[in-house]
């Protein structure tokens, strides 16, 4: 990173673009420097309103977002859009390319598009996604969109760091809303059936409700159905008014999500900087090695191994 933390932090509070995709590439590539910057960067972070979008591979994520985000340009807001991909399994970049299907955007300096990879990470998002959402809350994005990989039911780690899920569905994927309910079925706080001009979609509404109607642990949120087709805009400013809704709805709870959210993140950031701490002292530790061996022959239990160094680490501290 040829620009200091500092320099970096100052030019994406000065909106340049170039400042951004900066330090984004320094984030992901996991450089030192990076943290300074974030740290500077994080006391101007919270004005953003973060939009999760997750759900099936197929539901049209990419299409629905990108409309959206021509929804809010025409209130002036400023979108920021972060589209997770599945990794190469040889370059380790993002596979599918959402920024193509978003071309239309790349032309409006109110639109900042970032796609990345999850590079093996699990839940739907890429590690380092929080602090790219921390970048354009900074950078002075009124709205971001977090748009995960679409791997099916365990994409439920962008509840971490969105203000509002909003789960896309679509009629003839092939998935039982019954079957999934117990996986993002739960966390979406606005629910979207798109690509609602196939055959089904009605069919696909009324398998959503039921599901919904045996959470009982929803109290002050029922989440809304909105049926959308995304390719030509039918239903997006309805999606719009939902979203907006339960933006209001959150505001009006007051600190208590918001904090929730804090500790989320906070022991996030413990749990990875703990873990970079544990496996430095491993590799380190002449024991690590023999263990290895010994759990490739089968002469050792992996869990058992893993007790045995966690407390020898824990007794040098």
């Amino acid at each position: 990173m040829t620009l200091s933390a500092r320099d970096l932090a100052q030019g994406v509070l000065k909106r340049d673009r170039r400042s951004v995709a900066r330090l984004m590439t320094a984030i992901e590539n996991e450089d030192p420097e990076s943290r300074a910057a974030i740290s500077e960067l994080y006391a101007h972070t919270g004005n953003a309103y973060t939009v999760g979008v997750t759900g099936p591979p197929g539901s049209g994520k990419s299409t629905l977002i990108g409309q959206l985000a021509k929804q809010y340009r025409k209130h002036g807001r400023k979108v920021g859009v972060i589209a997770v991909d599945p990794s190469s399994p040889f370059s380790g970049g993002a596979l599918l390319g959402d920024r193509i299907r978003m071309q239309e955007l790349s032309t409006d300096e109110g639109v900042f598009v970032r796609s990345m990879a999850t590079r093996g990470n699990l839940g739907g998002l890429a590690r380092s996604t929080a602090e790219l959402v921390s970048v354009l809350d900074a950078f002075g994005c009124d709205i971001i969109f977090v748009e995960t990989v679409g791997a099916g039911q365990s994409e439920v780690d962008v509840i971490k760091l969105a203000d509002t899920i909003l789960l896309v569905m679509a009629p003839g994927l092939g998935d039982d809303i019954q079957a999934i309910k117990a996986g993002i079925m739960e966390i979406g706080d606005v629910i979207v059936v798109n690509k609602a001009d196939r055959e089904n979609a009605d069919r696909t509404m009324l398998e959503i409700k039921g599901a919904l109607e045996l959470d009982t642990e929803r109290k002050e949120w029922s989440p809304p159905i909105v049926k959308t087709i995304a390719t030509s805009n039918e239903g997006t400013e309805e999606l719009v008014q939902k979203l907006e809704e339960h933006r209001s709805f959150l505001m009006k709870a007051g600190m208590g999500r918001r904090r929730i959210k804090g500790e989320i993140q906070l022991l996030e950031a413990l749990k990875a900087r703990l873990a970079e701490m544990v496996i430095t002292d491993l590799r380190n530790d002449p024991d690590y090695e023999n263990m290895i061996e010994k759990i490739a022959s089968r002469q050792l239990n992996p869990y058992e191994a893993a007790i045995t160094l966690v407390n020898k680490i824990i007794g040098k501290r």
